[in-house]
């Protein structure tokens, strides 16, 4: 099976939905900008997001893929049909069940407790947003299950409805809402779960179609549950450990300044827009291809895998973090700065851009490496790793806050981020190494320090290209939103073409490897 042949098809809706995330993002700067309502708004969407990587995508996927895939392999697709249905019944209870007592709690709060301005601002947020947490979880179950049998277009496709739903939450539903910003919040709310709730509903077809549409059953005594909860326990730890740091960057975030989690989020949505293009999609298929060349004992396959992976991902992501923090400010000045979005939002989250960037190439080994631990069972080495690395990241936090200037640590936050995950992919790929054979790392260095070079190359070019063009004529003035457009598309441009000759250059081996994965996803 050739990985980026399916990573094509994936990276193209995927794509699609990064694309309208980033529209949703511009509508949100120009209609609540980094105000109090948006940065509460950012935090309390990420509780349900917190369930999602948790009960979703995150552990269950880690520990049900693997299992589906070997009951395919070995004991056809009927039983493989029942183990869903036991998997997809068990989830729905516990989910049904946290979800009944959350929003039960919120409600008791906030109809009793004295709460202050920011929290009165969240939890009503929250409360109706969490039920979206049941949806996305089943969701994300359906998802895998397709992905197991190699469908990989729906799944890659069904967050383009969120992204839909977001945005025409944002100019249907907000305006009957209020007035006011603080008011019409509550429209997207209420926008992101009716989303949900049709993402859930357009799984059904597919699976129907793929003989694996999961029978509600409640006899979860099958040998198997049990192996997938064993697995799903460590995966959980880490997933929740990980996650519930994310939610407290975004308390400390809003701690340090109303609008530095509205920033924060403005920027990652930049950063995870060539991470989901790319990154993402490779992981996806990552994980059923690995589990499948562990189910053979193939694990020299893996090997090799992982090294056309890390290649092809270097060539993409490093001259994608050098161009997201040289453009940083004309990108954000371009995308963002309108309405409720004002110069001082645009300062702020250019700082945290410019952190956020070499997250690109991270948070990219990351999406890599996991997989392959997965795969082979092992959902306890990720874990471990990734405690040590959580609590590292909430240490640098909390130190960069006290520490770094103020307009900036907001920026400390993302800083932070980068070097703890840094840190934990250092150390999944050195024990990695330990379990399989090595994928060849001096080779990797030699192609990262050729792929750096090059993008060096572009991104003295783009910085310059950037800084002059303004001056040529006044009609490229950054006053104008045309003029801002083709400062960026011009620097953009003349980077691609300076880089793809650097890169056939300095690069030709990577190259080749995404221009044969190409060419056999054509033939």
């Amino acid at each position: 099976m050739n990985v980026f042949r399916h990573a094509y098809v994936i990276s193209a809706f995927t794509g699609l939905s990064r694309l309208l995330g980033l529209v949703r993002e511009i509508c949100m700067a120009d209609v609540f900008g980094t105000s109090l309502a948006k940065s509460a708004f950012d935090i309390a969407f990420k509780f349900p997001n917190l369930f999602r990587r948790l009960f979703g995508e995150g552990a269950l996927s880690a520990a049900f893929i693997p299992i589906l895939s070997e009951t395919l392999e070995h004991e056809g697709p009927e039983e493989a049909k029942k183990l869903a249905g036991k998997v997809a019944t068990l989830l729905a209870t516990v989910l049904l069940a946290i979800t009944l007592g959350t929003v039960g709690v919120l409600s008791v709060v906030i109809r009793h407790a004295s709460l202050g301005e920011k929290s009165a601002a969240i939890l009503p947020l929250l409360r109706i947003m969490f039920p979206y947490m049941f949806c996305i979880c089943l969701v994300a179950l359906c998802m895998g299950i397709l992905n197991t049998k190699h469908r990989f277009a729906l799944p890659a496709a069904t967050p383009i409805l969120l992204n839909v739903g977001w945005i025409a939450a944002l100019y249907f539903l907000c305006p009957r809402f209020g007035d006011t910003i603080d008011q019409q919040i509550y429209g997207v709310a209420w926008g992101i779960l009716i989303a949900g709730i049709c993402q859930l509903a357009i799984q059904a077809p597919a699976l129907a179609r793929c003989g694996l549409w999961p029978r509600f059953s409640f006899a979860w005594d099958d040998p198997r549950i049990g192996q997938i909860l064993r697995l799903m326990g460590p995966a959980t730890i880490g997933m929740g450990i990980h996650q519930l740091n994310v939610v407290v960057d975004g308390i400390l975030a809003i701690w340090v300044a109303t609008w530095a989690p509205a920033a924060l989020t403005y920027a990652e949505r930049l950063v995870y827009l060539p991470l989901g293009i790319f990154a993402t999609a490779l992981s996806t298929v990552l994980l059923p291809t690995f589990s499948k060349q562990a189910a053979s004992g193939d694990l020299q396959n893996i090997s090799k895998t992982m090294a056309t992976s890390l290649k092809g991902l270097m060539l993409v992501m490093i001259p994608a973090t050098a161009g997201l923090i040289v453009l940083a400010e004309p990108i954000v000045q371009l995308f963002f700065e309108r309405g409720e979005f004002n110069a001082e939002s645009t300062i702020v989250t250019t700082r945290a851009l410019w952190f956020y960037a070499p997250g690109l190439i991270v948070f990219s080994l990351y999406k890599i490496l996991v997989p392959a631990f997965y795969a082979l069972k092992d959902t306890r080495t990720p874990v471990r790793i990734g405690i040590y690395t959580v609590l590292l990241n909430l240490i640098l936090n909390i130190l960069f806050i006290k520490t770094w200037p103020q307009g900036y640590r907001h920026a400390g936050l993302a800083c932070a981020t980068v070097i703890a995950s840094g840190v934990n992919c250092l150390a999944l790929g050195l024990l990695l190494t330990k379990r399989i054979s090595s994928p060849g790392w001096p080779d990797l260095r030699y192609s990262f320090i050729k792929v750096t070079l090059a993008s060096i190359i572009m991104a003295f070019v783009v910085s310059n290209t950037a800084y002059y063009l303004p001056s040529l004529d006044p009609h490229f003035s950054t006053a104008t939103k045309l003029g801002q457009a083709f400062i960026v598309g011009v620097s953009i441009l003349l980077g691609l073409i300076t880089y793809a000759i650097a890169a056939s250059i300095l690069c030709r081996n990577e190259c080749k490897i995404l221009l044969n994965a190409r060419s056999q996803k054509n033939a």
